[in-house]
């Protein structure tokens, strides 16, 4: 038998080549590339952070500038409700000369409430001019439109609630409260359309459809809607959709501090939709009883208001404030709302112009503001039913 001699050293050579790693080269280029990979991962994921923080950004821009137009679209939609009240320049059964027409100025939206102030004429006037618009703060409520917002609309509301205010509360409607402002209107055949109490006390002349109750009583609602220049801290520099209500106040009604509605609201406008012509293309003439072109049928009055705006809307400026007999005619009021977002979005520059209202010829523009927020443009026509319903007739 033979055996085969081995070197003595071959074995632990070939151990040792089998038990080799990686080099230094190998382990640095495996690295970068570990590196490249992992920064282009990072990178990846910071682009789609950024652009799910830029989409929430605008959708929360959108959703605050649909929100503020259904908001305001919701308010004006009920001005003028006051159940069974009919204005006098309204009536069409009437068959005189109406004696109570507003003219001159319109009545003052913040005047706080006591008796001595609110005169009957006073309060006619709040009901038959259901909405004021201005451009500026309206004389007596520079306590109230604090901190507007330059180049933005005020929005006066009036309406009675749309519930009846119970003695004991209901699920829809809240208590009747001694000293709140409350609104009633005849529904007896023996009194005239015209009738009306608004008052805190009282309320047993107006009477139901029985003609010996009272009438049920409605909370009287008075809104005023502006942009202020902040949000919840003077200074914080988010313009912000605010609103002021006539409520309970040192023991009287009165136009309380504005609360924050919605943010990121920077541009208000508002236009209205005058009602000046009749069926038959004749002015409206409140001067004169009304004049029928079938009197017999009491069939399309010749000068008064069909319940549809007549040429352009109307702007009220400070240099041409709409007046009483203007707001009376008030059928049809645009919205325009221009949203903003409540944070600055890097890189982005806003050059562009936006349109609120105006004529072809002279738009209301606002911008460009050349900043880095981003904005969207809102607008709508809500139509007064509660008072073109009077005025609309068989053709």
């Amino acid at each position: 038998m033979s055996r085969r001699l081995q070197h003595p050293g071959r074995a632990p050579r070939r151990a040792a080549a089998a038990q080799r790693g990686l080099t230094l080269i190998e382990l640095m280029v495996s690295m970068v590339i570990t590196l490249i990979i992992v920064a282009a991962l990072l990178a990846l994921y910071l682009n789609v952070t950024q652009t799910n923080r830029e989409m929430l950004k605008v959708n929360r821009q959108i959703e605050s500038g649909r929100l503020a137009v259904h908001l305001l679209e919701n308010q004006v939609a009920h001005a003028g409700f006051w159940e069974n009240y009919m204005p006098q320049f309204d009536d069409l059964t009437l068959t005189t000369v109406p004696a109570s027409v507003p003219t001159g100025a319109a009545p003052d939206p913040c005047l706080a409430y006591t008796v001595v102030d609110w005169t009957d004429a006073y309060k006619q006037s709040l009901l038959d001019i259901p909405v004021q618009a201005y451009d500026g703060v309206p004389a007596g409520c520079a306590a109230v439109v604090t901190h507007k917002k330059a180049n933005t609309d005020v929005l006066v509301v009036r309406h009675a609630e749309t519930c009846v205010a119970a003695a004991g509360g209901s699920a829809n409607c809240e208590a009747d409260i001694v000293g709140k402002l409350y609104f009633q209107s005849s529904a007896c055949a023996t009194q005239p359309p015209s009738s009306f109490e608004l008052n805190t006390a009282g309320f047993t002349a107006v009477l139901s459809k029985d003609c010996t109750a009272a009438a049920f009583k409605r909370k009287f609602v008075s809104s005023i809607y502006y942009v202020r220049d902040y949000a919840e801290t003077v200074g914080d520099g988010i313009p912000t959709l605010v609103r002021s209500r006539m409520e309970m106040s040192g023991g009287l009604p009165t136009h309380q501090e504005s609360v924050a509605l919605i943010e990121g609201i920077e541009g208000f406008r508002v236009e209205l939709g005058l009602d000046t012509l009749g069926k038959t293309g004749l002015a409206v003439d409140y001067t004169q009883a009304v004049n029928w072109v079938d009197p017999s049928n009491k069939i399309t009055p010749t000068n008064r208001g069909d319940g549809s705006p007549d040429g352009a809307f109307v702007h009220c400026s400070a240099g041409t404030p709409c007046t009483a007999d203007q707001f009376i005619n008030a059928v049809a009021v645009k919205l325009h709302v221009l949203a903003r977002s409540t944070e600055s979005s890097p890189g982005h520059t806003d050059t562009k112009d936006y349109i609120l209202g105006g004529t072809t010829a002279a738009p209301f523009k606002l911008g460009p503001f050349n900043d880095q927020f981003k904005r969207h443009v809102f607008a709508t026509t809500v139509r007064l039913t509660n008072v073109t319903g009077r005025r609309e007739t068989p053709p």
